[in-house]
């Protein structure tokens, strides 16, 4: 006897969430967390390619961003367009990351200085943007039992 599968059904009812990150696995591992935990995360490389998706409307606006500050390049020009879209952001870095006065110059919702844990990043997402009970009850796990 071959062993069950578990499949979750993605309902798209549950919070977009953004996560930018120029490296892959870091990414990755978050966005599988978030999943986890009810959520549906677009993963972008860049924080302008993300703006640039939006505005095609490639991707639905975020209930919340979570911003790797390592390796973008970030200008005033698209921090300025993220102010305006009033996202709640998630900021992570480095001291030197943290330190840059263009970082700085700008409010964000919560801050992580490295060392940080991918799960206390996705508990502060919880705590920002609530997995809604319908994403909750509508992403049940159905059993496929195979010959």
């Amino acid at each position: 006897m071959k062993p069950a599968r578990i499949v979750m059904r993605r309902t798209k009812r549950e919070p977009v969430l953004w996560v930018v990150d120029k490296e892959q696995w870091p990414r990755a591992c978050l966005r599988a967390e978030l999943i986890e935990r009810g959520y549906d995360p677009y993963g972008f490389i860049l924080l302008d390619d993300a703006l640039d998706y939006l505005s095609k409307g490639k991707s639905p606006k975020p209930e919340a961003l979570i911003l790797e500050l390592r390796g973008q390049n970030l200008t005033s020009r698209s921090l300025q367009v993220l102010q305006n879209l009033m996202i709640p952001t998630i900021v992570l870095g480095g001291i030197v990351d943290l330190n840059d006065p263009l970082v700085q110059s700008r409010q964000w919702k919560v801050v992580f200085r490295r060392p940080f844990s991918l799960g206390e990043v996705a508990d502060s997402v919880e705590r920002i943007v609530p997995v809604r009970p319908a994403a909750i009850s509508s992403s049940s796990r159905t059993r496929l039992d195979r010959p």
